[in-house]
């Protein structure tokens, strides 16, 4: 039987960015990770999430893991 690859969580980073007016390559930086992976996570292709990567976002981006994760 093949894997479902679908997912029912929705990544709200590209509002959070927005509403701060922060570009994901500074947000980058400031957490040290790449785009890329960042860009992944934002169009909602991450199939997970390490704790350590939500806690720095939810810093830099002054929000609750709430903020940036949704259940659909």
């Amino acid at each position: 039987m093949p894997a479902d690859d679908s997912h029912r969580i929705q990544v709200n980073l590209g509002r959070l960015l927005a509403e701060r007016d922060m570009t994901l390559t500074e947000l980058a930086k400031r957490i040290d990770v790449t785009v890329v992976n960042l860009s992944v996570l934002k169009n909602g292709r991450a199939k997970a999430i390490r704790f350590s990567t939500l806690t720095a976002l939810c810093d830099a981006l002054d929000c609750q893991p709430g903020d940036l994760l949704k259940l659909n």
